[in-house]
């Protein structure tokens, strides 16, 4: 089963312009520009420190850029699915079966790199491929999100981390956690904790916000189910993405950066985490919540440590 976060995939119209924006929030440069010939799309990559970001959008023709048209028309820019890495997606996928997820055997993909962002390559090198392999899981098992399992078939080297720009201790590290929002969380954590079998780390009530929060720890990154501490009764059992956050060394450098750079960011605040320092950001995130999080000074567990 997963064994980390591999990426969470944004949906974006315009992806030369989308990636300048990630290039400056993020606080460095792409790893990767490619494109999906048969897909009919091309995305952009941001590696991390414990996953990556894939900015994809339209391009030709192919079932994938239709479906990525469509959510564009239907609800603009923002997260389009959660991707989770194991190392046998075979093994995952018979797995996946015996808990009652019907899913089909593993589907080849492939990304070929574009001259002008394949690792630094130009017109006259080489072509650059990654391989992957992955299955899809069906969204009445995942209550309406898009989660795909995938194992890498190349080089990890073929999608490096890139040297951060800006001053120090202003660019993103990681990310620290993924947020669903649920009308449901019981449901919603039978499925990433029973079904996916993530790890839950934390399932807590807060009766005065009327909340409830379930993490589960996968790889260094936390999945977080937000919702109603009772399940809606006229819930649809769909549930929505809610954001991302990301983990930074130095917050107040990372604001002062977006800051000069245009960016519209909030206030730093303590965060819900003693110890913790955030902010967000509310512009330049083609639709994505986005909150900034400093860790608390030796806050984390070894294990997670090891896990990125």
């Amino acid at each position: 089963m997963p064994t980390a976060f591999d990426h969470a995939v944004i949906a974006v119209g315009d992806l030369a312009e989308a990636t300048k924006r990630y290039e400056a929030l993020l606080g460095r440069p792409v790893s990767w520009r490619g494109v999906h010939p048969d897909a009919g799309t091309a995305n952009a990559l941001f590696r991390l420190e414990n996953c990556y970001l894939e900015l994809l959008s339209p391009d030709g023709d192919g079932v994938l850029g239709t479906q990525v048209r469509a959510t564009l028309d239907s609800r603009g820019e923002g997260v389009l699915a959660f991707a989770f890495a194991t190392s046998d997606v075979a093994a995952a996928a018979a797995a996946l079966r015996e808990r009652g997820i019907a899913v089909g055997p593993p589907q080849a993909g492939v990304g070929r790199g574009t001259p002008e962002g394949a690792l630094g390559s130009d017109s006259q090198q080489p072509e650059v491929v990654r391989r992957w392999s992955s299955v899809l899981l069906p969204t009445a098992s995942t209550r309406g999100i898009p989660v795909l399992i995938l194992e890498h078939q190349s080089p990890a080297d073929l999608l490096p981390a890139t040297v951060p720009t800006g001053p120090a201790g202003s660019a993103v590290a990681a990310v620290d956690h993924a947020v669903v929002i649920s009308d449901d969380p019981g449901a919603s954590a039978a499925f990433y904790g029973d079904a996916l079998g993530l790890r839950l780390a934390l399932d807590r009530d807060f009766p005065k916000r009327g909340l409830r929060l379930i993490f589960f720890r996968v790889g260094g990154l936390t999945v977080e189910v937000a919702g109603p501490i009772e399940a809606k009764r006229d819930s649809d059992g769909q549930d929505r993405f809610g954001g991302l956050s990301y983990r930074v060394p130095n917050v107040d450098a990372i604001r002062a950066r977006l800051l000069a750079e245009n960016f519209d960011v909030s206030e730093v605040r303590d965060g819900n985490k003693p110890g913790t320092r955030v902010c967000a950001v509310r512009s330049g995130t083609c639709g994505v919540p986005t909150l900034l999080l400093e860790p608390a000074p030796r806050s984390r567990l070894p294990e997670d440590r090891q896990g990125q």
